[in-house]
């Protein structure tokens, strides 16, 4: 069932790690219905006073290159702009427009038509993948390529060119570094570990690279890794960007397209394909992260409600004891009482108390309806 009336992600939790538009990915996810969490695990420090910059600027105007690819539109604005400070804009821009410029996609190319010079060539998918297999399909032996380096390695990129012979020259444009309030990047780490999140966005390596520095200082890799394995969703904007993940062993869904807009529209497929749907006392209900969707309606419901529900989801219409759904109550001791007041608040946030009976003396349980086969399902 799709939700029309709410939105695909209605109910769903996103978390956003990205310093660069986050907003407007915010945006995209809240628009769908979705509830956004945004902890940057990074920050992009300019290079316009490092030396690095400048030594490779005034190589590549002493000894011309045959080809300078610019991957990203700021990296490349902020390479000529900081040429312009040093006074070498001129030079810089003279030996850019005599030499074979590729652009890996439209915002690189935008940048490089801005600053009054054109591009040879630049591929249709934004995929560095597709700068390089052309690269080495044309031979590279001999020839001499400058890389806009865009904060991050690229991996296999380089090393392939150079194992076919060709001489490469890094531009370091910016770089990433840690965020300096790590506040939010810490609470979304929390959030990550004990399940508040449906869904984690990555648009850079880096980013996925210092989500796990950060949870490796706090002791909390382990439990991060876990969480990303089972229950919450690693959705990337391309397969470079997903490198970290899966280095790790995390299965991570990226779109076709490697764009925001395509990523949300994965995750207004995936998350909702991930939902458990039950017929409970006549009654269609999905279970998504932080709310309930109960013909079509959608409920919000506490994170403890959400606790109790899941877990008496798991055996659907099996009668789940008091002792076992205390357990799965966070931070709720021993006293047994908890149960019931949780359950009189889920009852009440779902706006319909037949879907959860009371079985005297033994627990709870759905009431699923007679001839469902999800009561034999592993939930």
């Amino acid at each position: 069932m799709v939700d029309t009336q709410h939105g695909p992600l209605a109910g769903f939790t996103v978390g956003v790690t990205a310093a660069r538009r986050a907003e407007e990915l915010g945006a995209l996810l809240q628009r769908r219905g979705g509830a956004v969490v945004h902890g940057p695990a990074l920050r992009i420090v300019s290079l316009a006073n490092d030396s690095e910059l400048l030594s490779a600027t005034k190589e590549l105007i002493d000894e011309p290159p045959h080809i300078v690819i610019a991957t990203t539109a700021i990296g490349f604005r902020g390479w000529v702009e900081a040429a312009d400070g040093w006074g070498l804009g001129e030079a810089l821009l003279a030996r850019l427009g005599a030499t074979e410029l590729l652009a890996r996609g439209p915002k690189a190319k935008g940048a490089i038509r801005a600053a009054g010079l054109t591009e040879e060539w630049s591929p249709s998918s934004d995929s560095m993948a597709e700068v390089l297999d052309r690269l080495l399909e044309q031979g590279v032996e001999g020839r001499r390529i400058a890389v806009q380096l865009h904060g991050e390695p690229l991996p296999g990129f380089v090393e392939a060119l150079r194992a076919g012979g060709a001489q490469v020259v890094g531009v370091p444009v910016y770089r990433w570094l840690p965020p300096e309030d790590l506040g939010p990047l810490d609470r979304l780490l929390d959030l990550t570990v004990a399940r508040g999140l449906d869904a984690l966005t990555f648009t850079s390596a880096p980013a996925a690279a210092s989500l796990f520095s950060r949870a490796e200082e706090r002791g909390l890799l382990t439990e991060l890794l876990g969480a990303l394995d089972r229950d919450v969703l690693a959705a990337c904007v391309g397969p470079v960007t997903a490198l970290p993940l899966q280095a790790r062993g995390i299965k991570t869904v990226a779109p076709e397209r490697f764009r925001l807009g395509p990523l949300v529209q994965l995750l207004c497929c995936e998350l909702p394909a991930r939902a458990r749907a039950l017929p409970i006392a006549g009654r269609r209900v999905e279970i998504r992260g932080h709310a309930v969707l109960v013909d079509g309606e959608l409920r919000p419901v506490p994170p403890a409600g959400m606790s109790l529900l899941r877990t008496l989801a798991a055996r659907p219409g099996w009668v789940v004891s008091r002792a076992d759904l205390l357990r799965a109550l966070p931070g709720s001791g021993t006293d047994e009482h908890a149960v019931e007041t949780a359950m009189t608040r889920l009852r009440t946030a779902l706006g319909a108390p037949k879907l959860i009976q009371t079985v005297v003396k033994r627990g709870y349980r759905l009431a699923l309806d007679p001839g469902s086969d999800a009561k034999y399902g592993d939930g």
